[in-house]
């Protein structure tokens, strides 16, 4: 779907790969008019070259200083680095996804330029005021002029806080295209798991990154040995990212990672091809609450609270650290074949994978509008 906007006129800010896999394909729709900004609050060489080339994403402008600080750190440099770009090349809008710093930090800059913000996934609520993410998503919230519902309930969160609903629209979640453009193909998939030495639907996939999660010794070690008391049934995958592997050292807990198959961080397209065929997934991630229902795979997620309510209802089960870990996995093995086929029949309750089409025409209408012309 061409666009007839500028070229560079739509400044996209982010800092971290979720927010990449779920901008990618708004960026190819957008073509010459993208322009994305990235903060580097993610920042690695992976990260700049083969992932960013992995996802077809175009070169970005990259801000400095900002990966590795504390959140205010990082916000405040960001917002200082992207007012000066706004000054110099001022964008008909900006779009931010999610509730990262690098997402609050666009907002404020485009606040404070009188730039039409655009807010992608916009309305998720965990209702627990311990996340950073929560404060940023709903600042985030106040400020966008164009919020973007990935769901009814997330509408009616942000209706139920007064925002104007003519301000609110229901696009879907952008994670839905992403699955299906980034998965590979079978044959792919099946070359990844052979090198591995796994067979489809004979292992579980667990990933964990949050810092309520390894930044509390008794949290990481809670959840280390129910994986390892799970592996000596079925293997248990475990991409260990470096910051929870250090974390994990300080903790003098490595011998429980013995029994685990710890593996190298995945790319996104490694990551999808294991879940896709994992008999169950173990994970504190947000974005793998979206992915399993665009899998069709169960999920134990450990945290404390949940902004993804929907995926509760049949894909996921939230649980705190500790053996409700341990039975809550060993409930969903128990689903069998027969329940994963149940689940892989569901829609997803994250849209129908045109979510970036809707986007890209709520930009076009945006850009038309004598506030943003007058931005």
């Amino acid at each position: 779907m061409p666009t007839h906007l500028p070229p560079r006129s739509i400044a996209l800010v982010l800092g971290t790969r979720p927010e990449l896999v779920k901008l990618t394909e708004l960026i190819r729709l957008l073509g010459p008019a993208a322009h994305v900004v990235h903060t580097g609050q993610h920042y690695d060489e992976e990260l700049s070259g083969r992932f960013l080339t992995d996802l077809g994403i175009p070169e970005p402008t990259y801000l400095t200083g900002i990966g590795g600080h504390p959140r205010a750190v990082q916000i405040s440099a960001a917002l200082a680095q992207l007012d000066a770009l706004f000054l110099a090349e001022p964008p008909l809008a900006v779009v931010v996804q999610g509730d990262t710093n690098a997402a609050l930090a666009g907002a404020l800059a485009a606040n404070a330029r009188s730039v039409p913000l655009v807010h992608v996934e916009a309305g998720l609520r965990s209702h627990d005021r311990n996340m950073p993410e929560e404060h940023n998503r709903v600042l985030i919230d106040r400020l966008a002029d164009v919020l973007c519902a990935a769901t009814p309930e997330n509408r009616d969160n942000l209706l139920a806080e007064g925002v104007a609903p003519e301000l609110v629209e229901i696009t879907g979640n952008t994670v839905v295209e992403a699955v299906h453009s980034q998965l590979p193909d079978a044959d792919e998939r099946s070359a990844h798991l052979d090198e591995l030495g796994l067979t489809p639907d004979g292992y579980v996939l667990a990933t964990v990154h949050r810092p309520e999660n390894t930044d509390d010794p008794a949290a990481l070690r809670a959840i280390l040995t129910e994986l390892a008391a799970l592996a000596a049934d079925v293997p248990v995958v475990l991409p260990l990212h470096p910051r929870t592997r250090a974390c994990v050292e300080a903790a003098g807990l490595a011998a429980l990672l013995g029994p685990l198959r710890v593996t190298r961080p995945l790319g996104y397209r490694d990551f999808l091809a294991l879940a896709r065929h994992a008999a169950l997934l173990v994970s504190d991630s947000g974005g793998v609450q979206e992915e399993v229902t665009v899998l069709g795979r169960p999920l134990v997620v450990v945290r404390n609270s949940t902004e993804r309510p929907e995926a509760m209802a049949d894909f996921a089960t939230l649980v705190a650290p500790g053996p409700a870990l341990g039975r809550a996995a060993r409930d969903g093995l128990a689903l069998g074949a027969a329940g994963r086929a149940r689940l892989a029949a569901l829609p997803s309750p994250f849209g129908d994978g045109f979510a970036s089409r809707r986007i890209v025409g709520l930009l076009s209408e945006l850009a038309a509008t004598p506030y943003a012309a007058a931005a």
